[in-house]
């Protein structure tokens, strides 16, 4: 019983629980940055290139032989979510220092109050 026991304790944590809710909603929004980079922010980017080209779509990019539109594609989808991830970490971190900042001190009432206090003890 204290292996069954051992194993619910450590899987009703905080921080296993915490973990897998993260995991799921970073899936579901991995599969939202990944449709709005492939579906919106690449076309509207390559479409030039792809007039320009010829091509009617990315994977008929070539040159000399090598089909770069994939590729492109690719980079373009890294950086996009990669912008996105920094955009997120970095309001999470001004979110975190501002929670982090010190209470502000007493204010002068409070410091009066508190002499008055400790020579009122004496």
């Amino acid at each position: 019983m204290g292996f069954v026991q051992e194993f619910k304790d450590f899987a009703i944590k905080g921080n296993v629980v915490d973990l897998a809710v993260a995991v799921i909603i970073g899936g579901a929004f991995g599969k939202i940055v990944s449709s709005f980079v492939a579906d919106v922010i690449t076309p509207l980017i390559l479409n030039p290139a792809l007039k320009a080209a010829g091509a009617e779509n990315v994977a008929k990019l070539t040159w000399n032989g090598v089909t770069y539109g994939n590729f492109l594609a690719a980079v373009i989808d890294f950086i996009c979510i990669a912008l996105v991830l920094f955009i997120m970490i970095k309001g999470i971190n001004k979110i975190q220092k501002k929670a982090e900042a010190a209470p502000p001190g007493p204010t002068e009432d409070q410091k009066l109050l508190t002499e008055i206090r400790d020579l009122l003890k004496k």
